[in-house]
């Protein structure tokens, strides 16, 4: 007679591991893309094939118990090595083909990277972009993307890659504001109203310097964002610190101070170790390097046109 625990699949095991990442029977569903009832009648059957709860149910949602523990943790390693194996399968195909998946944040793909998307995609016409936008990490690992682009000054060290560029901060306000910025008393912009990021990005140097050298009644308005910022200086709520590839590609907007090398952060072009020999990883990686290498100047805010 068989065991029927031995009749237990690897879809029994993601299912026990996403309720325990989401603590929620409704949620879990959603993660998997099946409904409520299918998850409440499968969890049943799994614990009735086990002869033991996996999960305690309080208010609070479903909390593992010490066999759901040992099950959640053999369905984390199967998962890593199914990762892992997948992400070496890719770095061995032949040609550059199939989808990539790149995650970047919304101001690098508006400003900068959907023209060269565009580009690439009429030279590379194989390969096909999924683009995620994320001011969040994505874990490479786990083939959340194949690539990260990102501004950075500390890439994480379990990724490979090149720095394309390093970007360039200063401090903007609206052009009809400011018709002869070359006579501004720096001093008398303290004075002024300021935008600022959002507490989230706290740690970007531009952001600690408006928290510490602005008076907190003169920053009206903060937003968690860089496109947002943008646009918040462009229609006159205060000036801002803000990328120079977005600043200077705005008519609106006139630069208030020059470029400040102590606010600059660089832009890594990212990848898993196992995907760097990947043809359409490394094509796309090499694009992107030339490209970026074309417009240098403007990022790092030495010209004021991209042209």
């Amino acid at each position: 007679m068989v065991e029927p625990y031995k009749n237990l699949s690897w879809d029994d095991f993601r299912l026990i591991k996403a309720i325990a990442d989401v603590r929620s029977l409704p949620a879990a569903a959603a993660l998997l893309g099946i409904n409520h009832s299918t998850v409440f009648r499968r969890l049943g059957q799994i614990e009735d094939a086990l002869g033991a709860k996996l999960f305690e149910r309080h208010r609070s949602g479903y909390t593992l118990t010490t066999v759901g523990e040992e099950m959640v943790a053999l369905a984390q390693r199967v998962d890593e090595d199914i990762t892992a194996f997948t992400r070496k399968m890719a770095g061995r195909e032949l040609a550059p083909a199939g989808e990539l998946r790149v995650t970047t944040n919304d101001s690098l793909l508006v400003h900068l990277l959907t023209p060269l998307f565009v580009k690439f995609r009429k030279k590379c016409h194989d390969v096909r972009l999924d683009v995620v936008l994320a001011n969040q990490e994505l874990n490479l690992s786990k083939r959340d993307a194949d690539v990260a682009i990102r501004a950075t000054d500390n890439p994480p060290e379990n990724l490979v890659g090149r720095r394309a560029a390093t970007i360039a901060w200063a401090l903007y306000g609206r052009t009809s504001d400011f018709p002869v910025p070359e006579a501004i008393d720096q001093e008398s912009l303290f004075e002024r109203d300021w935008v600022s990021l959002g507490d989230n990005l706290a740690t970007l140097k531009a952001v600690k310097f408006v928290h510490e050298h602005v008076p907190p009644e003169r920053i009206g308005y903060k937003v968690n964002t860089v496109l947002g910022l943008a646009e918040a200086v462009e229609q006159g709520l205060g000036i801002g610190h803000l990328p120079c590839f977005i600043g200077d590609a705005r008519p609106g907007l006139v630069r208030l101070s020059p470029p400040d090398p102590e606010f600059s952060a660089d832009l890594w072009l990212l990848t898993h170790p196992d995907l760097r020999h990947s043809p359409r990883v490394r094509v796309f990686l090499d694009f992107l390097a030339e490209e970026i290498a074309k417009k240098r100047k403007f990022i790092e805010g030495l010209v004021t046109s991209s042209d």
